[in-house]
């Protein structure tokens, strides 16, 4: 329900805004703005403070004041920073609608300069206008270039036309009128709208919410159904990993019957009470190179077969963890909760805001964070580890910073201090080596090198510790890891 021109007539009258200031501009979202207004003790307002809300929302456009918590964008927008810069702090002089045609005019002074604010509330069509009094466009909250709706263009307002309705205070030529319609409830009409809209809007508009959540959840859950069903087809393939071991042994065991250039040999399966088996060769190898072939497709096989495993059971918990943000989306009664989590779904991970630099991993209730280059290293010590925090380094090899946030009355078990020490010998030049020496103290014996690149530290009290790289702790270590 959109407001008509004797509704936005009769709000106007009872916000009564010529002679307040704009102390605050909110913008909550990418269809609507909050204007915080204030007006002194002289004013009808009784020195109030009031929160103008302007919605562009097609079906649902209007302006009123809301009591409600207006809550601030997660990230600085183009147009409320622009009004901050040029209307925080003008005084409202003059409110209207002229030719009762849904347009708000709000005539603006500040500093000596004169602007206005065009709020054009049509379903489809609404805008919201900052222009110079001579029309010339300063900027608006939809550009819309063929409708010459940009900066730098020109303003002029409409003309209503001849057959439409009059307001209700307008004038009367024996045509339609538009009247105030009848709303439930106590109080200003700018309260009760405010009360109808939270009660009947933001109810559809959760429903719209939550049926974009599941069009999106869908769309991933099938994407993920895709590659889980390609990963089981290949390990499908990688089961027969025996078979590559088995050949290989055949082959051995008959090199004698190789000749050069077979394409194929066919020998006696000992598996199967001597029953003839048919293996591929390749002519240009040599036999024991021939052999040597399906022993390397047999490790291939048990190798990938491994990573497979491993690829598949973190598919399946990416989708359970979807379908429960999915279920909690659906309990969430606040839609503004649920926009800001569609909004964080659709940010790309480069630009989400992290908590910590570098890696994070929460390993059975500890927390373990690495800094992978000096600049990490160096944020990671500033900011976010304290004295009885445990660092970790190679000893003879330039790598990443390793913590292990402290747990009060804990102390690092030896699991804990081996996965810290895994990492820092995996994310340092020494990981083809496969072994390192790593020393290890707490952050508050750790003194910073004068004159030494950035992030460079001194240990003492140091202890010292030797790791090797494991594969399979290296995976679980891997599951552990904190996208943030």
């Amino acid at each position: 329900m959109s407001l008509n021109c004797a509704e936005i007539d009769r709000i106007l009258r009872e916000l009564d805004l010529p002679g307040s200031f704009i102390q605050e501009i909110v913008q909550p979202g990418f269809d609507s703005l909050a204007l915080h207004v204030y007006k002194g003790a002289q004013g009808a307002s009784g020195g109030e403070p009031k929160t103008v809300l302007f919605s562009l929302t097609p079906g649902a456009c209007r302006l009123h004041e809301t009591r409600r918590k207006v809550p601030k964008h997660d990230r600085p927008l183009r147009f409320m920073e622009f009004l901050r810069s040029r209307i925080r702090g003008a005084r409202i002089d003059a409110v209207d609608q002229p030719d009762a045609n849904r347009i708000v005019r709000m005539s603006l002074s500040r500093a000596g300069e004169r602007l206005v604010l065009y709020a054009r509330l049509w379903s489809g069509a609404a805008n919201i206008i900052l222009a110079d009094e001579s029309g010339g466009i300063l900027d608006v909250f939809f550009r819309r270039p063929k409708r010459g709706e940009v900066s730098g263009g020109t303003w002029t307002l409409p003309s209503a036309p001849v057959s439409a309705p009059a307001c209700e205070d307008g004038p009367t030529d024996g045509g339609a009128r538009w009247t105030v319609r009848e709303l439930p409830g106590e109080g200003s009409f700018n309260e009760r709208i405010d009360r109808w809209y939270s009660e009947h809007a933001e109810a559809s508009s959760r429903e719209a919410l939550l049926a974009e959540a599941g069009r999106r959840h869908a769309l991933r859950m099938a994407r993920l159904s895709s590659a889980l069903a390609r990963l089981e087809k290949k390990r499908a393939a990688f089961l027969d990993a025996d078979l590559y071991r088995k050949q290989g042994d055949l082959i051995t065991a008959n090199l004698h019957l190789v000749r050069a250039g077979m394409p194929s040999i066919e020998v006696s399966d000992y598996e199967r009470d001597g029953m003839p088996t048919l293996i591929t060769l390749d002519p240009r190898l040599k036999p024991q190179e021939n052999a040597a072939l399906y022993y390397e497709r047999y490790r291939k096989a048990v190798s990938g077969l491994a990573d497979l495993e491993d690829d598949i059971a973190a598919t399946r918990r990416t989708m359970e963890t979807l379908a429960s943000e999915l279920s909690a989306l659906e309990a969430e009664r606040n839609p503004l909760v649920i926009q800001k989590a569609l909004r964080r779904q659709n940010t790309p991970r480069q630009q989400l805001k992290r908590k910590y630099p570098g890696l994070v991993f929460r390993v059975d209730g500890w927390l373990v964070l690495v800094g992978r280059t000096a600049a990490e290293n160096d944020e990671l010590l500033r900011r976010h580890v304290k004295g009885s925090d445990l660092w970790l380094h190679t000893r003879d090899w330039p790598g990443g910073y390793v913590f292990v946030k402290n747990r009060p009355g804990k102390s690092v078990p030896l699991e804990i201090l081996l996965d810290a020490g895994t990492l820092a010998l995996f994310y340092s030049k020494g990981r083809k080596a496969g072994t390192a020496d790593l020393y290890y103290a707490q952050v508050k014996h750790l003194r910073r090198a004068k004159g030494a690149p950035r992030g460079t530290v001194l240990p003492s009290n140091e202890r010292n510790l030797s790791v090797s790289l494991d594969d399979a702790r290296l995976k679980r270590l891997e599951a552990c890891k904190d996208d943030e």
